[in-house]
């Protein structure tokens, strides 16, 4: 199904302002690596509300602030598209994902998908979910020198198994699919763009035949066999016109589904870990919610409001996804400067999230802000959007909800956790952040 795109004027005219940036594009990527909220302020105040970077082969217009946020995210004249910006980035390893589609194509795949994200298959999920969360966590305690970035990771990775895959693997085999979901990620950030032995493309390249290899082998008895897990309800899932998903359309949509749980989760709860272990204070209050809700049921765990509350101030201090990239259809404006049709744009919820004009005190972990009588997150539409906004708002992001509560609910309830008063974790954002040093942690068993 081909993309529809309707016309529509180019915004603006000749008082459009031009955008300006570095001319060279490498330093400023390393600063912004290193410490992305100073330096974009620093760029921000020397070139505008929209700059261009060479980022990666492309020039990128990344644009700041709520509004424009809300202009290329909820894209309500279609002037941007998903589809050639992810694909320059991260489209030969997770190619015809849902993330990569655009318009009629994109509404087309949600519609069949959405079938695989009812209350009813959460219920379902959760279900899975419990006892093996129970089961891989049971020795934590016993791990010499815990990471707790380690251990999220490889429980995520065999949940996401379990409840999206459903298949039974050796623990060779699961070690061989979460390096390549390794090397599928990081293959996008490659600096050498072509399949050069020892590069992380050609590493990305050669993880997706390895993903590729595992869905379509284990695909026929999913067709014939269904099951529980999501891997069996999209080879069932049908939109309400009746329309099915070929067989390259559930392998393409179970690798980018799969990374996005494994990954986006162990991102949140690493960050949730890490801030409920600089503030104890916050841990035993979520310990004390966790000990009087009692039971591990699913409306049990979706009622815990104050660990709701820590998920989203852990997200907002650390975006999984740090930025939003989209191509320019047609001319266009962003914050009344132009963009010209083919341009890169970006805009950044990782910055946005620590805007202090939005969130006073930014840095400061506070879990209240997201209470009633407070929500700064109301303040604008797009004061809070870790999960995107507009079409292309993260389908699976209530399941991640119920997966990171229903491990926090029993994390909470066996085990207590710390670092040292003037431990800062080292944060890599390469690609998607994670701490660097796995996120080290004193752990003890309740």
């Amino acid at each position: 199904m081909t993309a529809t795109i309707p016309h529509q004027p180019a915004t603006g005219g000749a008082d459009l302002k031009t955008v300006r940036g570095p001319l060279v594009g490498l330093p400023h990527l390393l600063r912004l690596r290193r410490n992305p909220i100073h330096h974009n302020d620093v760029l921000r105040a020397s070139y505008g509300e929209v700059l261009k970077l060479n980022v990666f082969g492309v020039t990128l217009h990344a644009a700041f602030g709520l509004d424009a946020a809300e202009q290329v995210l909820i894209n309500r004249d279609r002037d941007f598209a998903n589809g050639p910006a992810w694909s320059h980035f991260i489209g030969p390893f997770f190619r015809r994902g849902l993330m990569l589609l655009d318009f009629d194509e994109h509404l087309h795949h949600r519609r069949i998908l959405q079938a695989a994200f009812t209350n009813d298959a959460m219920r379902r999920y959760h279900a899975v979910m419990v006892p093996h969360i129970r089961a891989g966590m049971a020795d934590w305690g016993d791990v010499p020198k815990p990471r707790m970035n380690e251990l999220f990771k490889q429980l995520t990775l065999d949940l996401a198994l379990e409840t999206f895959v459903g298949v039974d693997l050796s623990k060779a085999e699961q070690d061989k699919l979460n390096k390549a979901f390794i090397h599928a990620v990081r293959g996008g950030t490659s600096i050498i763009r072509a399949n050069v032995p020892g590069t992380p493309w050609a590493k990305g390249l050669a993880a997706r035949k390895v993903l590729e290899e595992f869905f379509y082998t284990h695909l026929p008895t999913k067709r014939r066999d269904g099951g529980d897990d999501l891997f069996a309800q999209l080879c069932i899932a049908r939109s309400e016109e009746g329309d099915e998903f070929s067989d390259s359309d559930i392998v393409n949509h179970m690798i980018f589904l799969l990374m996005a749980a494994h990954d986006t989760s162990t991102i949140t709860m690493s960050s949730m870990a890490y801030y409920l272990a600089k503030n104890p204070e916050w841990q035993e209050k979520a310990r004390a919610e966790a000990i009087a809700a009692g039971s591990s049921d699913y409306d049990t765990i979706s009622g815990l409001e104050l660990q709701e509350r820590i998920m989203k101030e852990s997200l907002r201090l650390c975006s999984p996804v740090p930025s939003m990239p989209r191509v320019a259809v047609r001319d266009t404006a962003i914050n009344g400067y132009r963009i010209p049709e083919g341009s890169f744009v970006a805009v950044s919820p990782y910055y946005n999230h620590h805007d202090p004009t939005v969130w006073p005190d930014a840095e400061r972990f506070d879990p209240d802000r997201f209470a009633e009588g407070r929500r700064e997150d109301k303040v604008h539409r797009m004061a809070f959007h870790a999960f995107g906004g507009g079409v292309h708002k993260c389908i699976g992001m209530y399941f991640a909800g119920i997966q990171v509560r229903a491990i926090f609910h029993e994390l909470l309830l066996n085990y207590r956790w710390s670092v040292p008063d003037d431990y800062e974790w080292p944060l890599d954002l390469v690609a998607l952040p994670f701490p660097r040093d796995r996120l080290p942690v004193t752990l003890e068993r309740l």
